[in-house]
């Protein structure tokens, strides 16, 4: 899994996995070690606005993370962090950080990571997976509505046999019917 020719490698955790947005030559899944993936952030732009946040994705630190490690040509480099840049640090709520990854097939690579900042404003830090619904459920922004992006993220780790017993559960409770419609059928 070395890279060639100042090739690079970007690491996804979230949203990066089903929908990066820059070419790469190839990607394989990778650990990320002192970082965990969390529904930490609330988002006011791409899943929700500052009067009503939505609730995405970050590296936080701690733990471990099974993610996408995508394979950058070296000659891309310069456009694929500026897209990223522009992706990721709208509120810098991330901060661009250069991480090791150990490949589930073996190897181990440097890579861009983008890191939740824990001093920003829109840092959430750990929530009840009530609070996590509740945020999800009306959080809509530019990039969409929330909802859709936590159930398409858990469909792509469940594809990729990545178990997240948060996202799971977030899922099932917005997929059950509200106690309103349980009520009136």
């Amino acid at each position: 899994m070395a890279t060639m020719d100042g090739d690079f490698w970007v690491f996804g955790y979230g949203s990066l996995m089903w929908r990066p947005g820059f070419e790469f030559l190839e990607s394989a899944l990778a650990w990320v070690h002192g970082y965990h993936r969390s529904l930490c952030v609330f988002s006011h732009v791409h899943r929700g606005t500052r009067e009503r946040p939505g609730l995405v994705l970050g590296l936080d630190y701690g733990g471990s993370c099974l993610g996408v490690a995508f394979r950058v040509a070296g000659a891309a480099r310069e456009e694929t962090v500026a897209y990223l840049r522009a992706r990721e640090l709208v509120t810098s709520v991330y901060i661009e950080r250069n991480v090791g990854l150990r490949f589930a097939e073996g190897g181990s690579a440097r890579a861009l990571a983008f890191i939740v900042d824990r001093a920003h404003e829109q840092y959430a830090g750990r929530l009840s997976i009530d609070e996590m619904t509740r945020l999800v459920e009306g959080g809509v922004g530019a990039s969409g509505d929330n909802p859709s992006y936590v159930r398409n993220t858990h469909e792509h780790l469940q594809q990729l046999d990545i178990h997240d017993p948060a996202l799971a559960e977030i899922v099932r409770r917005l997929s059950a019917p509200t106690a309103s419609l349980a009520e009136s059928a």
